[in-house]
């Protein structure tokens, strides 16, 4: 099999990919549907990707193109889902899901909620969702990789935010990423209450 993998340098998580014997590529650049890093690709993986899959592509590989989406979705699609799952206080957790024309709306193939401790900071917890996802991948991998993964429609409602959204709420980021979480429960709903 031919994996085409659409994240930033993950070299472990290729390691895993290559263990069943399969070739793969990766890149971070924004992939066309006729790019040539294209040919003879059976799957393709998104972890990561900051660019929108257009829908030619998604044509291309209709439920071939797997998200893996560190929140619990239908909640917080799109930018910062780790941040909005505190500020907007939404179940936290990781999805593995089918791409299509929507940002993170495609079937559900898998997910999983993960506790949080309120010792937490934005990196200990974007740490702690990176972590459980690429363990839920590597659980699910030979089903998802043999087609025997059943997929399911997601949830009505839910969030989704654009990277503009957080600007309102930066400062609260007091000490950056390595704000507590404890310091931002709850505050964009705090903040919509006296609008």
């Amino acid at each position: 099999m031919k994996i085409l993998l659409l994240s930033p340098d993950r070299p472990d998580f290729v390691t895993f990919l290559k263990s069943f014997g399969d070739e793969v590529r990766t890149t971070y650049k924004r992939v066309r549907s006729d790019s040539e890093i294209l040919k003879d690709i059976d799957i393709i993986v998104s972890y990561g990707c900051k660019h929108i899959i257009k829908k030619k592509l998604i044509d291309r590989f209709r439920n071939r193109i797997i998200n893996l989406h560190i929140s619990f979705l239908p909640y917080n699609r799109g930018a910062d889902p780790n941040l909005w799952s505190f500020l907007e206080d939404t179940p936290k957790g990781v999805t593995i899901h089918l791409i299509d024309e929507g940002i993170d709306t495609g079937n559900i193939l898998i997910q999983r909620e993960v506790a949080m401790s309120p010792t937490d900071t934005l990196r200990t917890s974007y740490a702690r969702l990176s972590e459980s996802i690429e363990e839920l991948f590597r659980e699910v991998w030979p089903q998802i990789r043999a087609g025997r993964m059943k997929s399911t429609v997601q949830p009505s409602g839910g969030s989704y935010h654009y990277i503009r959204d957080r600007e309102q709420y930066e400062h609260l980021l007091t000490k950056g990423w390595d704000t507590p979480v404890a310091d931002l429960i709850g505050k964009a709903l705090k903040l919509n209450e006296t609008e």
